[in-house]
């Protein structure tokens, strides 16, 4: 009786080997994110907010569960978050949304392997399965802007005003730079990179300076827009935003947006994830695939 007791508990355990991993535990599929900024930056942070807002109404509160830590710019704080996360057990997927968190990423997935982790925006993995990477070609929506912007300027002179010359913000000035020059080559097209993604006041000086050049339109990319969006609405001039919708705030000012739909590639590793494939896959939003959707001002 008791070897066969023993031989039962040999195959139980065999079988329970074989067993695909489907999440942390039982019940939703859950999820935890830090970024860098608030919510509700009409910016990067709000981008991937309501990216998993909607992936929530899709799959139901009951079958999908996150966490938001907002505002984590220092990349110490957010360490210390995807550390406890990740240690906690109770997460299927981590995100890491800022580029500043890659190195966090690196040196804690492999810790735990059984965890997925993604970060962005960039297409790195670090060779790691458990590590998915994802980055916008923010230079698609940033082409047609320019291409309108070109078209619309009645001075010939338009303002950038950038974060860090890195990244999607670069991929969206690179592009909103060959749009203008498709469409009016004749056109100055003035850039400032302020090297700051939050600096508001910085942000604002950098598209007074541009109004004052004799700019008529505005663009810009990173949390730090709210600024230059005041200026343009101030002076009568036309602004073209990316990442999420800023018409809004825009109000008469805004013309098109270049609008990031994370919700597109969340799918496809929730459903990886469940199915036992934890990383080792890039994604990158494109106007072909839905994850960038151009929308006009309403």
């Amino acid at each position: 009786m008791k070897n066969r007791f023993v031989l039962i508990l040999v195959v139980v355990l065999a079988l329970v080997g074989t067993l695909p991993v489907v999440g942390a535990q039982d019940g939703p599929f859950r999820v935890a994110a830090v970024a860098p900024s608030a919510t509700n930056d009409l910016a990067f942070s709000q981008s991937m907010y309501d990216a998993l807002l909607a992936i929530q109404e899709e799959m139901g509160a009951d079958n999908f569960e996150f966490v938001f830590q907002e505002g984590t710019f220092v990349v110490d704080d957010a360490a210390v978050a995807i550390g406890e996360w990740a240690a906690s057990g109770e997460y299927d997927l981590i995100i890491a949304h800022g580029s500043q968190y890659g190195s966090v990423v690196e040196e804690i997935a492999p810790r735990f392997p059984e965890i997925s982790f993604a970060w962005g925006t960039d297409v790195n993995t670090f060779g790691l399965d458990n590590v998915y990477a994802y980055t916008p070609a923010a230079n698609e929506g940033g082409f047609i802007n320019g291409v309108m912007a070109g078209l619309m300027t009645e001075s010939g002179v338009i303002g950038v005003i950038g974060p860090i010359e890195v990244g999607d913000a670069k991929l969206y000035v690179d592009g909103f730079k060959e749009g203008v020059a498709a469409s009016n080559p004749d056109a100055q097209v003035l850039v400032t990179y302020i090297q700051s993604f939050s600096d508001v006041p910085l942000a604002t000086e950098a598209a007074n300076a541009h109004i004052a050049n004799g700019a008529d339109i505005l663009t810009g990319t990173a949390q730090m827009v709210v600024g230059p969006i005041a200026v343009a609405k101030e002076n009568g001039a036309r602004w073209f935003g990316t990442q999420s919708s800023q018409a809004e705030l825009a109000a008469e000012a805004g013309v098109m947006f270049q609008v990031y739909h994370w919700e597109v590639i969340l799918r496809d590793m929730i459903a990886n994830i469940q199915a036992g494939t934890l990383g080792g896959e890039s994604y990158v939003l494109t106007l072909q695939n839905g994850g960038l959707v151009m929308e006009s001002s309403k």
